[in-house]
């Protein structure tokens, strides 16, 4: 369970038990919380280094002297109110792809790679814009790279999303680190959305052309040979990634973190960079090698797929806030919207 809210007693909860990560080794843990009012909220952030949904961890010893029941948004969640349609397999999910808005090196022609920089003032307007076009899509979970331009997209266009929630960076880094970012009031936490970053979504490494400019490069090595570092999949730069090897640390991501997310009824943005959310299209839209080096992917422009039925189906660019044949496309987005128009109208 991922949210449960504990009520009645106060006290203490303790809880410990192990799950396998992404590279299959145990990891154990034990905690303890001492309640501090009874409204008190436990959130297993499993989320970067075991998804709580995907079958791959053990629980066990889990121990507490209270109620146990799961925390309900009635904008997100079905509005039949019936326990029946709970218990339900999700029927579809959304996923919503967006690349960086323009960053400084991009501005200056500049090869950038896994170079942490940030927006320009474009590309903050970039993923402002990006916002309104997401703004009534249902999101639950954020998932970014580990550079700034990413995270900066991402938090940005959460600024326009007509739900208000407000996007929570989850630290894990250290047990510290853990404690300190604690939030403690239910109500705040079930109008927060959990930012997951994780570097296996950071743009593909350029290596020794990072730091380069683009077009002083190709006079110097020859337009074909940076052609074919920039163009290529299975071809990298000098010590640095190809396109190839940047899909295998990304997909990988994807497939073992976020997909098992989409298929508990989560929905999902990712905010990441042009060759890791190419990877990531490839594996959706079962590109081959030669169709994916010809994907171009504008900065700040948001995709959108829908998962249903184990299919992921891809809806395109929303081209404007208001895009309509977006939500025309299934009910569930079409009822979270009108949700939406009768919560900010009461």
């Amino acid at each position: 369970m991922a949210a449960t809210s504990f009520h009645q007693a106060i006290g203490t909860i303790q809880y410990s038990g192990c799950f396998r990560n992404s590279n299959l080794n145990q990891v154990n843990w034990n905690y303890s919380f001492q309640l501090i009012s009874s409204g008190f909220k436990l959130d297993i952030a499993l989320l970067r280094t075991g998804t709580y949904c995907s079958g791959k961890r053990s629980f066990s010893n889990i121990q507490a002297s209270t109620s146990q029941s799961t925390v309900f948004d009635p904008v997100s969640s079905p509005s039949n109110g019936t326990k029946s349609d709970s218990k339900k397999k999700p029927s579809e999910a959304a996923l919503i792809l967006i690349r960086h808005g323009e960053s400084m090196w991009n501005e200056k022609n500049l090869f950038t790679g896994c170079v942490d920089v940030p927006l320009t003032k474009k590309g903050v307007e970039e993923a402002i814009e990006a916002g309104k076009r997401i703004s009534n899509i249902p999101i639950d979970m954020i998932y970014t790279s580990a550079l700034i331009r990413a995270q900066m997209t991402a938090m940005l266009a959460m600024t326009e999303h007509r739900r208000k929630k407000v996007p929570i960076i989850l630290h894990d880094e250290s047990e510290q680190a853990r404690a300190w970012s604690q939030i403690f009031s239910e109500d705040t936490n079930k109008q927060c959305i959990p930012v997951i970053t994780a570097w296996q979504l950071n743009e593909r490494m350029y290596g020794e052309l990072q730091g380069l400019n683009k077009q002083e490069t190709a006079e110097r090595f020859g337009k074909e040979k940076v052609h074919e570092w920039r163009r290529s999949y299975d071809i990298p730069p000098p010590n640095g990634e190809s396109l190839e090897m940047c899909a295998q640390r990304a997909v990988a991501y994807f497939k073992e973190q976020i997909e098992p997310q989409l298929q508990c009824g989560k929905n999902v943005m990712i905010a990441a960079h042009g060759n890791s959310l190419r990877s990531i299209i490839m594996y959706l839209d079962k590109l081959t090698s030669q169709e994916v080096i010809s994907l171009e992917l504008s900065t700040g422009i948001p995709m959108l797929y829908i998962l249903k039925e184990g299919q992921f189906i891809r809806r395109g660019s929303p081209v404007a806030p208001t895009e309509a044949s977006v939500y025309a496309y299934t009910k569930r987005l079409a009822q979270y919207r009108q949700r939406l128009d009768e919560m900010l109208q009461s």
